[in-house]
């Protein structure tokens, strides 16, 4: 019979990479682990880890019994929270994964109020850029997840969780104050066709965003300089090197000096903030997402 355990043994050998490394997370000697494996390996009848020299890869068979292992390793978490709850004790801690623009806007006065709601829970913050996280909520490894999506983005499958939307976070077309087009009455989108923008890389959200406006309009403005960080990216619009869309939730805090700030006439691209947890969530969970819609409310 496959036991929970040894699923565990499985999904943390799948997230670690390498039989060495998750032994050492877990505690175990790497012997102890490759014991744990083949024996489930015989439950099953099949092969679920290939070893290399560099590591261990998942057959089909391992990946298929991983995402249901995830799936128990959160499950039991929760019934674990829940009994805990049951007996009036206070929750361990409280994971919460977030990325960078909401771990500083909107996070602060949640966590804020849930330490007073709740002084004895322990707050645990992991800084993820977004769409990382869904399996780590999916295992039990973060309580909540603060997530977005830009247009053009798919969103990764939220098998077994909740997914609210928090805030909907509006890209705004930031300009040099000496543009041109500073002061013009509309912008289009085809209007800053020979202007140098400002973007993400190929695989960050923001350029996928803006490669679905290239799209629509059939223009092909050039990306001239490539970048996540979006200081970066307002320092480099105030010098007049290019333009960009940056959220309105960051710009709030940010020195707006030497830029100009507008709307494009007929699109307001929009990024979704979410958070993810999974079904049912625990007291304290739910608390915190109520904290963090409070705060939502109080930024727009």
């Amino acid at each position: 019979m496959i036991t929970a355990e040894r699923l565990r043994v499985l999904v943390e050998v799948a997230h670690a990479g390498s039989i060495a490394t998750a032994a050492r997370r877990m505690g175990f000697t790497p012997s102890a682990l490759s014991q744990q494996l083949a024996r489930l390996e015989r439950e099953v009848g099949c092969t679920l880890l290939e070893r290399r020299a560099t590591g261990a890869a998942l057959t089909e068979a391992g990946r298929l019994l991983v995402g249901h292992g995830e799936t128990i390793a959160g499950e039991l978490r929760a019934a674990e929270q829940a009994v805990r709850e049951l007996r009036e004790l206070p929750a361990a801690d409280l994971s919460v994964g977030t990325f960078a623009t909401a771990g500083q806007l909107l996070l602060p006065p949640a966590m804020r109020a849930f330490r007073e709601a709740h002084p004895r829970t322990r707050l645990r913050l992991t800084d993820l850029e977004p769409p990382d996280g869904y399996d780590l909520v999916v295992a039990g490894e973060l309580d909540l997840l603060i997530t977005h999506r830009y247009p053009g983005v798919e969103l990764p499958p939220a098998r077994g969780l909740a997914r609210e939307p928090l805030l909907a976070d509006r890209l705004r077309l930031v300009l040099p104050a000496d543009h041109p087009r500073a002061a013009a009455r509309r912008l289009r989108f085809e209007d800053f066709a020979e202007d140098d923008w400002i973007s993400g890389d190929d695989r960050a959200p923001s350029r996928v965003c803006f490669q679905s406006l290239v799209a629509e309009t059939g223009v092909a403005p050039r990306v001239a300089y490539e970048t996540r960080d979006y200081a970066g990216i307002l320092a480099l619009v105030r010098a007049g090197l290019g333009v960009s869309f940056v959220p309105d939730s960051l710009l709030t805090a940010a020195d707006r000096s030497g830029l100009v700030v507008r709307d494009l006439s007929g699109r307001r691209p929009v990024r979704e903030i979410y958070t993810v947890h999974r079904d049912r969530p625990p007291a304290h969970v739910a608390t915190m997402v109520s904290l963090l819609a409070e705060s939502a409310r109080r930024f727009r």
